[in-house]
């Protein structure tokens, strides 16, 4: 896989918001670049949201991130914290402090460590071509691996990395991710190209249905390769973001398998979400997979939540677990061996059609463990 891509530098290491690990990175291109980036809808969100959306998303030319802080509900302090790390960063990528993109994930509510921060900052190398592993390591909090991916369009790199594992819904998570190409893409282009994409895969991924302070998506382009097919571009983006987002949901915390939903036959697209929301984000769903237990009554029951939806009848549905069928043709017992044997891997799709129209969506998420429970009941202690 691609880690690196022209016309742009980077710089990670300790600035001692962890212990010894890379917890701070920096991504900035060498020259101008176009930009576009999506943030969070919490009521709550942190500082480096505050300052971000407000910057200048068209024109970004730098990204900084702190992992294991989110710099969450710590007012005015937080927010000048906020600050003097944008200028920093705007120092050293010599732009203006508003082309600097702030993004910070870990612990709410506990200030940033600035002193040790500030040593640690200071302390950092110069730029080098950026290694986008390096960063995709560097934004982890509580992922249990790197996630990054990347694709080609002619001559030009499209490089994506994130970071996330819980605090997932609805709309992106607690979640970073940050895509780099060296395309020359107008801003208007990149903006709409970028949130058509966010739409089909960010926004389509859910692990405890809780929303982040700090959620986080953007795309730099440096122009560095030329132009291309914005179609074509608008391929690789999706198949890149896609694979960040089975990444992100199959290493959901305590996660043992990937869930994919897959809606069809909605009056539209909205709906098709709507119910692959409500499969996938059902506790009960979730346990059955887990336990490898066909139980497809409690897909039923999720899509029967959706009472809002009095188009869908239930006998024009038809749910299917990796293409068995379930429902309205019942299993016989040779089948549910299969089903079993099926729900056993680490990967699983579940297929609904609701027999209205042509709409469709796939939603991403992941089985619930005892795992999970583990992880955040200890999360802080």
């Amino acid at each position: 896989m691609t880690t690196t891509v022209a016309g742009f530098v980077g710089v990670t290491g300790n600035a001692g918001v962890k212990d010894g690990r890379p917890d701070v990175s920096l991504v900035h291109a060498t020259g101008a670049s176009t930009s576009a980036a999506v943030f969070t809808r919490s009521l709550f969100s942190g500082p480096s949201v505050t300052l971000s959306r407000a910057g200048d998303l068209a024109g970004l030319r730098a990204v900084v991130v702190v992992s294991g802080n989110a710099n969450v509900a710590t007012g005015d302090a937080g927010l000048a914290d906020a600050r003097e790390l944008q200028s920093w960063a705007a120092d050293r990528a010599g732009c203006a402090p508003e082309q600097v993109l702030v993004a910070s994930t870990g612990v709410i509510g506990v200030p940033y460590p600035m002193d040790a921060l500030r040593d640690g900052l200071a302390a950092l190398p110069a730029a080098a071509p950026v290694d986008l592993d390096a960063v995709s390591r560097a934004i982890m909090t509580t992922d249990t691996h790197p996630k990054a991916a990347s694709r080609q369009v002619g001559a030009a790199t499209v490089v994506g990395v994130a970071k996330g594992v819980g605090m997932i819904e609805p709309d992106m998570a607690t979640m970073l991710s940050f895509v780099y190409t060296d395309a020359q893409v107008p801003a208007a282009d990149l903006d709409r190209v970028f949130r058509a994409v966010v739409a089909r895969t960010y926004n389509a991924v859910s692990v405890d249905t809780d929303t982040s302070t700090s959620d986080t998506a953007a795309i730099l382009a440096s122009g560095a390769a030329g132009p291309v097919d914005l179609d074509e571009l608008e391929a690789a983006l999706l198949e890149v973001c896609t694979e960040l987002v089975r990444m992100i949901a199959s290493d959901g915390e305590g996660a043992s398998t990937l869930i994919e939903v897959r809606v069809t036959g909605a009056r539209d697209d909205a709906q098709a979400k709507l119910v692959g929301k409500a499969i996938v984000n059902s506790p009960l769903v979730k346990t059955a997979v887990h336990g490898a237990d066909p139980n497809w009554g409690r897909v039923a029951m999720a899509i029967g939540k959706c009472s809002t939806e009095e188009d869908i009848r239930q006998e024009a549905v038809r749910i299917a677990f990796g293409g068995l069928e379930t429902y309205p043709r019942l299993p016989t017992p040779e089948a549910r061996s299969q089903l079993e044997a099926y729900l056993r891997n680490d990967e699983v799709v579940i297929e609904v059609d609701l027999g209205i129209a042509e709409g469709a969506f796939t939603v991403y998420g992941c089985d619930l463990t005892e795992g999970y429970i583990r992880i955040n009941a200890d999360y802080t202690t």
